[in-house]
């Protein structure tokens, strides 16, 4: 894992939420952690990450996550085992 990436798991994982985080930075991580990204419909990304799997919806037209997915980001990896 690069510093960017790190940075980006610093940021999802801090509180308050911040609501500042490009998408393509959270999808970048979950490959980095060794998670597999797949392309759904629409908007939809499949992601599997140590036998966890979800699906998040791209943000659009904005390219920045929101307080919400950002809070389900969270679980999902929490849920996969990643931590700080």
């Amino acid at each position: 894992m690069n510093a960017k990436n790190r940075k980006t798991l610093n940021s999802i994982f801090h509180n308050p939420v911040k609501s500042d985080l490009p998408w393509k930075d959270i999808e970048n991580l979950f490959i980095a952690l060794g998670g597999e990204v797949s392309e759904g419909r629409g908007s939809r990304v499949r992601v599997a990450l140590n036998n966890v799997r979800a699906v998040f919806h791209r943000p659009h037209p904005q390219k920045v996550t929101d307080k919400g997915a950002l809070l389900s980001v969270r679980r999902f990896l929490i849920t996969a085992g990643v931590k700080l």
